[in-house]
């Protein structure tokens, strides 16, 4: 292939959409962080939210997502995704992707928490995994679209105030510089700033630091949704125990068998999950723990042939899934903000455009409603690749600024790496103790004093983490440049979600302020935006 004319940055639900709809207009080229298999999209267990049922509507399920986004949701985004969510469901069904079906033969639809109806489709409980499945197919089929594994882009190429490519080191080391017309981040989430999280290793955030330190406008990072039920045994992964075990009738119990959400929120197991994840630390704090989810008043077959990929993985720990009390805890699931776009993906960057979690479109306000994420990967990135071709089309662009090449090997040619007003002040602490800070400070309970303490730690650790990426990207040190980077990060969007959550002074869906428990319309009902000029930051 020759240099593409667009460069998508991760493999996941919204980067293969993007991908399937850029494909007839252009050459296309898959930057993904690992295997391209290895995304968040392969880790989303519960299902894909739509209003495909008889007894469902887009209306109903505007209004049920805008009610759980806690008063924050961009209404138009919300019906973007609501009216054009079933056709690009059924795409799928065309596509190939095997979700379960009814006794009818149509989608069998699961229940979850703050859904007013059953509208979530599901594989089983291996969901994302079928869907990223079916796309790589569909995009393997595609001539015009190449994809480079285990590419880890250090920064974005910005020429006269547009984003023209993306600086990627390959597999080997080597780096490399693409020029494109339009550059698509689909890098998913952030879920590894913290200690405990659901995601998988390569969610550090890297999407959101490079858009912010490209000078993109970012939103709403103080929105952290955490999962309630993660899998907690002692030496096991932090695996999501899917919000789907509650919508079939799994029930949490306290420490004595006692069913206890009722007494944090009327809809009980199915609350939202920020009240579900906090009534679960509440109860374990009155010491009424261990918490555990229960299913052994259902039928076990149905239990073990609904969820076999949970199932297998409480029985590598000892423990039978429809029998056993399964411990459980919160843990970091689902970012609700990130890089700023409107509805066709475009970021506040000519050039630059973003999907999927990694963006913040304000489709899911302070707090995302379940199985609605893979359904907005699936739509804004059609929108965000149908935009791109269209922009493209208008662009006055010299084929001399393109590299004829395959692509070009720049040594030295990474982009400045800003201060971001931190000075650099001896070693950085190694990014477990960062995580472990992010999940005391900016959890599920936050507070002035943890907060403030946090970002000092932070300011530091990132100077620090600065200075190592300029380093490694000039030649003067000796490393893994691609850690160094991945460091720098995460520790950018640890500090960017820790001032955000500083500087709102109210509780709201995923945020929570001890010091601030109530929601307050009447200073707060606005979006934190943040972004980094040369001259310093703004926000």
């Amino acid at each position: 292939m020759r240099s593409p004319d667009f460069v998508i940055v991760g493999g996941g639900i919204a980067g293969l959409r993007a991908a399937v709809a850029l494909a007839p207009v252009g050459r296309v080229l898959i930057l993904t962080k690992a295997e391209p298999q290895e995304s968040n999209t392969g880790y989303a267990q519960g299902g894909i939210a739509a209003a495909v049922g008889d007894d469902d509507s887009p209306e109903l399920h505007f209004h049920d997502t805008v009610r759980a986004g806690d008063g924050l949701c961009d209404e138009q985004a919300v019906r973007v995704l609501v009216s054009e969510g079933p056709r690009y469901v059924r795409e799928l069904l065309d596509w190939g992707v095997r979700f379960d079906l009814d006794a009818t033969g149509r989608p069998a639809l699961g229940l979850e928490a703050a859904h007013s109806v059953r509208r979530v489709l599901h594989a089983g409980d291996a969901t994302g995994r079928e869907i990223g499945r079916a796309m790589w197919e569909r995009v393997a089929a595609c001539a015009s679209v190449e994809t480079v594994d285990h590419a880890f882009v250090t920064g974005l190429h910005v020429e006269d105030g547009r984003v023209a490519g993306v600086s990627f080191i390959d597999r080997d080391g080597a780096r490399h510089l693409v020029r494109a017309r339009a550059t698509l981040l689909a890098t998913g989430g952030a879920g590894q700033v913290f200690s405990d999280t659901t995601n998988p290793p390569v969610a550090t955030g890297d999407g959101i630091a490079l858009a912010y330190r490209a000078g993109a406008v970012v939103a709403d990072l103080e929105f952290v949704q955490f999962h309630p039920t993660a899998l907690k045994v002692p030496g096991a992964p932090r695996f999501l125990m899917s919000e789907a075990l509650r919508g079939e009738g799994a029930r949490l119990v306290n420490g004595a068998g006692e069913a206890f959400m009722l007494r944090y929120h009327a809809a009980g197991d199915l609350a939202p999950r920020d009240v579900v994840a906090r009534a679960i630390i509440l109860e374990t704090d009155r010491g009424a723990g261990p918490i555990a989810l229960t299913l052994a008043h259902l039928d076990a077959e149905y239990v073990r042939g609904r969820f076999p990929t949970i199932a297998a993985m409480c029985a590598s720990v000892g423990l039978d899934l429809a029998r056993d009390p399964i411990p459980v805890g919160p843990a970091a699931h689902y970012m609700m903000g990130g890089v700023e776009t409107d509805d066709c993906g475009r970021t506040s960057l000519p050039g630059l455009f973003a999907a999927g979690e990694v963006a913040c479109t304000g489709v899911h306000g302070a707090n995302r409603l379940a199985s609605n994420s893979l359904l907005e990967g699936l739509v804004f990135g059609a929108r965000a690749g149908l935009t791109m071709a269209e922009d493209s089309q208008s662009m006055v662009v010299s084929r001399e600024s393109i590299v004829a090449s395959r692509w070009s090997l720049v040594e030295g040619a990474q982009p400045p790496v800003p201060s971001l007003q931190s000075p650099a002040s001896g070693p950085q602490p190694p990014a477990s103790d960062v995580r472990s800070l992010m999940w005391r400070s900016a959890g599920l309970f936050r507070t002035r004093e943890g907060l403030a303490s946090a970002l000092a730690h932070l300011d530091a650790a990132l100077g620090a983490a600065a200075g190592d990426a300029a380093g490694d990207a000039a030649g003067d040190a000796v490393g893994d440049e691609a850690e160094s980077w991945r460091q720098l990060n995460l520790l950018t969007v640890a500090r960017l979600i820790t001032r955000a959550a500083l500087r709102r002074e109210e509780s709201r869906g995923g945020h929570f302020r001890a010091d601030f428990p109530a929601r307050d319309d009447l200073h707060w009902k606005v979006h934190l935006r943040d972004q980094f000029e040369t001259h310093g930051e703004k926000r």
